[in-house]
């Protein structure tokens, strides 16, 4: 096992060839063949494709009625434009009222795509690769901006999103999931919601079943904080497609009807105990199953195996949420 700086400087080692491999790959052919071509770039990693997060932008530039570019970033143009007046918005407004100049966005979604390390749940490479549109979006100035936020974002504008060119991939990360997981334990040795997770996973039937990546991704960041220590952060994103199924029992159901509605949410999502991990992250499960299972459990209705019921007892003895 390489360790953790290890795994970061062979991570970026891979770069060059995903990034090749984006640019010469076509959005409209789908994800199969972007996995495909990334198999023949790299292919000591057999990577699928796990789930795409969309509904997100990003800033662009700035470009006129016909198209022309003035700037490649709004923020950056604005702020120079700003410098230049004296940081008086007003004054800028009125030395741009005759000409129609766009905002541009970029529009995409995040594809997460993973592949198999070793043995460990956490034991995996995570790949994220953005499938990006750069269109024309509000005329600069037209809202009469009363703040620098009104003039580059504002909401609930009326304009109709013109396309600029194709949809294209952009490379954003690739990390060994696991060696970022000790780097948050570096930071702070207590166990963060993450890795308590994750451990319970491979205690529960859930692990005996099935490799926790092939049912969430984690979404992660990295961020100094105002004494300028590094910070991680590790959110668990379910791969389910949709939403989580629905919780059919109401508080107060225990014994066989609430065993048959943990039994249902566990075929639905696909895997045994899905609904623990779903109480603590979707919160798709209220709290109060865990402790009518326990205590179910606890009265000889066994219908959770004991490893199981172990898991549930230790969070109902220190809960967390992740």
């Amino acid at each position: 096992m390489k360790e953790t700086l290890a795994w970061t400087e062979y991570c970026k080692s891979l770069s060059p060839a995903i990034v090749e491999t984006c640019a010469q790959t076509v959005v409209s052919a789908g994800p199969a063949t972007l996995v495909k071509a990334l198999g023949n770039a790299i292919p000591d990693w057999k990577f699928r494709h796990s789930f795409a997060r969309g509904g997100w932008y990003r800033l662009g530039g700035i470009v006129d009625e016909a198209g022309n570019r003035l700037s490649d970033s709004l923020e950056t143009w604005v702020e120079q434009e700003l410098d230049a007046r004296d940081g008086d918005l007003h004054h800028l407004a009125d030395d741009y009222a005759d000409r129609k100049l766009f905002a541009t966005r970029l529009v995409g979604q995040t594809h997460y795509l993973v592949a198999s390390e070793g043995d460990k749940h956490d034991g995996f490479l995570q790949l994220e690769i953005e499938d990006l549109q750069e269109v024309r979006a509000h005329r600069l100035f037209a809202n009469d901006p009363a703040t620098v936020e009104d003039l580059i974002d504002p909401r609930g504008g009326k304009d109709t999103p013109v396309p600029l060119g194709l949809p294209f991939y952009a490379f954003r990360r690739i990390q060994h999931v696991g060696s970022f997981l000790k780097r948050m334990l570096g930071q702070k040795p207590e166990p963060a919601p993450i890795h308590r997770m994750i451990e319970d996973w491979g205690k529960s039937s859930a692990g005996s079943t099935s490799a926790w990546y092939n049912h969430w991704v984690i979404a992660t960041r990295e961020h100094l904080d105002r004494y300028h220590q590094l910070v991680f952060r590790a959110q668990p994103i379910p791969t389910l497609a949709g939403d989580p199924p629905e919780f059919e029992a109401a508080e107060g159901t225990n014994g066989v009807k609430l065993q048959q509605a943990l039994t249902h949410f566990d075929r639905e999502a696909g895997y045994p105990m899905a609904w623990y991990f779903h109480m603590l992250t979707t919160k798709a499960v209220p709290h109060w199953v865990a402790q009518t299972a326990v205590e179910d459990a606890l009265g000889g209705f066994a219908y959770l195996p004991q490893k199981d019921v172990d898991v549930v007892r230790g969070w109902l003895h220190r809960p967390y949420a992740v």
